[in-house]
């Protein structure tokens, strides 16, 4: 877990706080002032020592170990299997009488939440002539010369065009088997 910067106690700081009750003898009291936290608080990481040791001071996850509500392993099963028969969240939630939004977050979670993912893209099959040389993509590109700064520059619109300046040519040649562009 990652503690924030303003945390009152991190992992050394309930250790500190364990020590100076355990060892060095102070109240709990006099040592939650010390370190700005509440008695309650001292007497919690206290008697999480006395029972687990330096384990008990650990951040833990705030994640519930068990869930009443969550689907059993056979139903959930059973949506996977009719999302890979290519069904609508609508038609699973009404065939197995599940709710819809627990139909998406479930497929979701198991990367089916989208109809194209079920079946892998094809493979790129990229075409490549076999001589060095014999075959070459050419690309023309257009680009308008101007001769002093446009509308985004002077925010100008009317006084900051170029008329009758003219164009630039960009030649771009590319090379089909090694894929060498010159320009």
């Amino acid at each position: 877990m990652n503690t924030h910067k303003n945390a009152r106690l991190t992992v050394s700081g309930r250790a500190l706080l364990v020590q100076r009750i355990l060892e060095e003898g102070l109240r709990p009291v006099e040592v939650a002032q010390s370190q700005g936290v509440s008695v309650r608080t001292a007497y919690k990481w206290l008697n999480r020592y006395r029972v687990e040791g330096k384990e008990g001071l650990q951040d833990r996850s705030s994640r519930p170990k068990f869930c009443p509500h969550t689907l059993p392993e056979k139903c959930q099963e059973q949506v996977l299997e009719l999302r890979r028969q290519r069904k609508t969240y609508r038609q699973i939630s009404q065939d197995l009488k599940v709710g819809h939004s627990t139909v998406g977050r479930l497929l979701s979670r198991n990367g089916l939440n989208r109809l194209a993912y079920l079946e892998p893209p094809p493979p790129v099959i990229r075409y490549e002539y076999s001589q060095p040389g014999g075959l070459l993509h050419l690309d023309i590109k257009k680009l308008g010369r101007f001769n002093k700064p446009g509308h985004r520059v002077t925010r100008d619109r009317l006084k900051g065009r170029s008329y009758h300046v003219g164009w630039e040519y960009a030649h771009v040649a590319i090379d089909d088997n090694s894929r060498v562009a010159h320009s």
